[in-house]
């Protein structure tokens, strides 16, 4: 049984910075393209990043371009998504995810991800 589990949430002020990591445990997901989403209190849960199997691939929200990254160390079975100049419209729930099947591709929807974190929150305040 494959378990995600997310950790680096927290408190942050506006422009502040966060790296999150999701810990991959029961399988080795080194073929697997690996997603962020994030749930914001009474919005649906949206992309964020993708990244596939060896990282040549990766994806973003238009709304976290250039502020946030998505990476990967297959060696430690853990993906990352290193968060810059973090706005209070960035504060929600943060879920990592895993597309068994994504391989090349990158998927900005929900169906295709098989596997899912418990999430981690994320508040952007002053």
């Amino acid at each position: 049984q494959v378990q995600l589990v997310e950790s680096g949430g927290g408190l942050v002020q506006p422009g502040g910075s966060l790296r999150l990591s999701c810990a991959v445990s029961g399988r080795t997901l080194s073929s697997y393209t690996m997603g962020w989403f994030r749930q914001a209190p009474g919005k649906e849960r949206e992309f964020v990043a993708g990244i596939n199997w060896n990282g040549a691939n990766t994806d973003y929200a238009d709304s976290v371009q250039g502020r946030f990254t998505i990476s990967r160390d297959r060696a430690k079975n853990t993906v990352y998504l290193q968060m810059n100049s973090l706005r209070p419209e960035d504060t929600a729930i943060y879920y990592c995810a895993a597309d068994s099947q994504g391989a090349w591709r990158v998927d900005r929807i929900r169906a295709p991800y098989d596997y899912w974190g418990q999430g981690t929150q994320v508040t952007v305040s002053s």
